[in-house]
């Protein structure tokens, strides 16, 4: 998220405290300082006020330490009470995304940081980096994150849940992709028209009637050659039997003698 930037020579015209949002960005002028802080001019009616917590990330003893009278500085609008008529103002960078800014399905652009087997963490200038698993970073399948991306590739990606009581914020870039289409099936050949008729349509009267005389004939011919073979095998016993007959009758004659 980008602040706005106001110097304080550039406001010549009042600023209503009410159009001030947080995160405003302002250059200002150490005016004063306390125990308990500084006050800075930036251009307003209503100076601001820094802490001494908020002079500078890690713990601060005194205030002249950080800053002194007539120093120009850069702050940060952190709270504004109009009905109070109160600024306050910090000297550390806001992140661009605070723990109750986040939420799922919101789209961000982040620079990789780390790879690991498991994923990507995606700096997004939030508390803590996202992680893109694995699963999450294309739709087609991939052996390492490092495939895809390496570190300090910027990538865009969606927000898929936040934990801020474990500070976890899972991203997904499959989410913004397209989603790839089945490939079709290659069509089947087609079917030759004539076989098509052949296996559908009965075959006509005239070629049936030349199939059931064929069918006949070849049923004649086996009738003939059947009786054929059987009246050689009538012959053939007949004759074996006249045979035995005679050498029965002469064996008989022979005992006689």
């Amino acid at each position: 998220m980008e602040t706005n930037v106001i110097a304080a020579a550039e406001t010549a015209q009042p600023i209503a405290l009410e159009n001030i949002e947080r995160k405003t960005h302002f250059n200002g002028v150490i005016k004063k300082i306390t125990l308990a802080g500084a006050i800075v001019d930036i251009g307003l009616a209503v100076p601001g006020v820094v802490h001494i917590s908020q002079l500078q990330e890690g713990p601060t003893n005194r205030v002249e330490d950080v800053v002194q009278v007539g120093q120009t500085v850069d702050v940060w609008v952190r709270r504004v009470d109009p009905k109070k008529k109160r600024i306050e103002l910090t000297m550390i960078k806001p992140l661009d995304l605070e723990w109750r800014e986040i939420a799922p399905g919101m789209v961000v652009r982040g620079k990789v940081t780390r790879l690991e087997k498991f994923g990507a963490f995606v700096e997004i200038g939030a508390e803590r980096p996202g992680l893109v698993h694995i699963s999450e970073m294309t739709h087609g399948y991939i052996k390492s994150p490092s495939d895809l991306v390496k570190e300090g590739d910027e990538v865009e990606t969606q927000v898929l849940a936040v934990n801020r009581r474990k500070k976890q914020i899972k991203l997904s870039m499959k989410t913004l992709e397209e989603i790839p289409q089945p490939a079709e099936k290659p069509a089947k050949p087609p079917v030759h028209q004539e076989v098509v008729q052949e296996l559908v349509e009965p075959p006509k009267e005239e070629d049936s009637t030349a199939m059931a005389m064929a069918l006949r004939e070849a049923m004649e011919r086996s009738n003939v050659n059947l009786e054929s073979l059987i009246s050689t095998n009538k012959r053939r016993k007949k004759s074996k039997g006249n045979e035995l007959d005679h050498i029965y009758e002469r064996t008989l004659q022979n005992k006689r003698k």
